[in-house]
Order: structure tokens, then C-alpha cells, then sequence
């Protein structure tokens, strides 16, 4: 592992964490309305207001509060609810361990489906296989997640079949076998998309692979299908798929809210709504930022796996 390289990487995420961050402060600075008045009413008094103002530190001049917010998101301290007065990391971080065991379960079921049909298409290619699988990617790409959401609760939610339960959360404590059962449902309705861009990611990967000058010497030499296809092209024509899976997970960090709103699941997405509903600037801003910085990890993840799964990677050199 060449370590400048993984320094680079790591100043690049912080410094695009410092952006996002600078930006959400911002924007969120500059929405109509007053902190104060949101927590005290319309009707409050000149006094309480500036009460307020004093104890959430909104009379200091703002180059301090960005300071302040700034250091609170490399710390992991968001400041504190304007409705509740809680900490925001104590309602924070619940609900993003939910999150992120659906986008986890999810991101499981697009790599052992989809890697392997992608794998089977690219080697059967233009015959019948290729053609089923490849359409039924076509008709994946084409139903939005709330479509396939609304359909899944629609068929397998309800009698007859009533196989899963329409929505909720049971903690793994509680049993396993149940916490699946209430995340399956939602896994899948995140995965139609993804699962199908997946798919034919790592199909047109593994095609360009299997055409490849060292793939034709490997037959040439009397190389087994079998193993020109596992041992020589499956390594380096999963290359692309990994960056695809990185940024797909980062991707449903960040667009759970739908997800999570038609299936009742208390993730990220619940609270977003919820916070912006009652206008709680520090749960929006943590709501906001927390699945950015997901994505900027991940991305940040895929360089590593993508560099220890390919040594012939200059990592030196851009």
C-alpha cells in the first residue's frame, strides 16, 4: 500500500467533508426565520428571544458559529435539538445505525444477485441467458424505488399472501430471523435500480475483460472456460462493479427518505422529514451531512479495495 496515496485520499475526503459542511452551514443560515422563534412561538417576547439567542449561542458573530459548527462535525457534536433539547448525536445515531443496516442489507443483496448474473450474461453473451438477464435489467432501470415500494407492499404485505410485514423495525436482540424479515422488504424496494445497474456494470465489465489480449492468450494456451473465466477474468473485471457498489451505498445513505417514509422504518430518512417539518436546523444540518460524509467514505473505500484488488495500480500517480 503506498502510503502518500492513501494520505492524499484521506486529505481529499476531509477537505470535501470541510466543503459540504461549509455550504449546509450556509444555506441553512440563511432560511427565513428565526431559531428562537421556533422554539418559543411567534408570540414570545423581544426579551425571551434574545434569551434564547444567548443560551444557543446564535448572538455571536457568525464567522464563530461556522467555527463552532465546523468542529462539531469532526467531532461528532451537532449541537442540540430546537425542539427537544436533546443532544442531536443521541437522536442521531440510532436512527443511522438503522439506516445503515438496511442500506447493508440491501448492498448484500445487489452482490449476490446481480454479480452473478452479470458474470453469467457477460459469458453467454448475445444467447439466451445474456437476452433474459439483460432484459429483466431494462425493466429494473425503469421502475422508480417508490414504484416498486408502493407494488411490493401492494402484493406480498397483504392478503392473499401477506408474507412480510407492512413496515416497522424489530432491534437484532429481538431475534434475527424477525429483523430480517422487517428489512428484506425494504432492501428490495431500494435495490431495483440498483441492483439492475449492477448487473450490467458488471456484465459490460466482464465482457470487456473476456476480449482482453491476455484472456485470448490464456485460451490460445488450452486454459479450461472455467478457469479462464473465475481464475484470470472475474479478478480484475470486478473492478469497475466495486467502485459501482461503493457508490451505490453511499447512494442509498442518502436517499433512504422515501424508503423510509412508505415502509414506517425509523432510519435517517424518518427524521430528516420530521426535522424539517418542525424546523429543526440542527437535526437538518446533521441530517444532511452524515449521509455526505457516508458517501464521501465510501468513495474513499472503493479507492482502497479497488488499488488492493489491482497491485498493477501506480498508486503514486493520479
Amino acid at each position: 500500500m503506498n502510503y502518500l496515496y492513501l494520505l492524499k485520499r484521506v486529505a481529499i475526503a476531509g477537505l470535501s467533508v470541510f466543503v459540504v459542511s461549509s455550504v449546509v452551514f450556509g444555506v441553512t443560515t440563511l432560511l427565513p426565520g428565526s431559531a428562537a422563534n421556533i422554539v418559543l412561538g411567534t408570540e414570545a417576547t423581544e426579551e425571551a428571544v434574545q434569551q434564547v439567542n444567548e443560551d444557543l449561542g446564535l448572538d455571536r458573530p457568525v464567522y464563530v458559529q461556522y467555527l463552532d459548527f465546523v468542529g462539531g462535525v469532526f467531532t461528532g457534536d451537532f449541537g442540540e435539538s430546537l425542539i427537544s433539547g436533546q443532544p442531536v448525536a443521541e437522536i442521531l445515531w440510532p436512527r443511522l445505525l438503522r439506516t445503515l443496516q438496511l442500506a447493508v442489507v440491501a448492498m448484500l443483496i445487489s452482490m449476490v444477485v446481480a454479480i452473478p448474473l452479470g458474470i453469467v450474461a457477460a459469458a453467454f453473451r448475445d444467447r439466451a441467458p445474456d437476452f433474459l438477464i439483460t432484459s429483466g435489467s431494462y425493466v429494473g432501470l425503469s421502475i422508480p424505488s417508490f414504484v416498486s415500494a408502493t407494488l411490493l407492499l401492494l402484493f406480498l404485505t397483504t392478503p392473499p399472501l401477506a408474507l412480510f410485514p407492512k413496515g416497522g423495525y424489530v432491534p437484532p436482540r429481538e431475534g434475527l430471523v424477525e429483523w430480517f424479515h422487517h428489512l428484506l422488504l425494504p432492501a428490495l424496494a431500494m435495490n431495483t435500480v440498483i441492483l439492475a445497474y449492477v448487473l450490467r456494470q458488471t456484465r459490460s465489465s466482464m465482457v470487456e475483460t473476456l476480449e482482453s489480449d491476455y484472456i485470448r492468450t490464456a485460451r490460445l494456451k488450452g486454459v479450461a472456460e472455467r478457469n479462464v473465466l473465475f481464475k484470470h477474468a472475474l479478478r480484475n473485471g470486478l473492478l469497475p462493479t466495486i467502485t459501482v457498489l461503493a457508490l451505490n451505498f453511499g447512494w442509498m445513505m442518502g436517499s433512504v427518505v422515501i424508503i423510509e417514509q412508505i415502509f414506517a422504518y425509523p432510519g435517517m430518512g424518518e427524521m430528516i422529514v420530521q426535522a424539517i417539518e418542525n424546523r429543526d436546523l440542527p437535526l437538518i444540518q446533521a441530517g444532511i451531512l452524515v449521509p455526505t460524509i457516508a458517501f464521501i467514505t465510501a468513495n474513499f473505500a472503493a479507492d482502497v479495495i479497488y488499488t488492493m484488488l489491482d497491485p498493477r495500480i501506480n498508486l503514486g500517480e493520479e
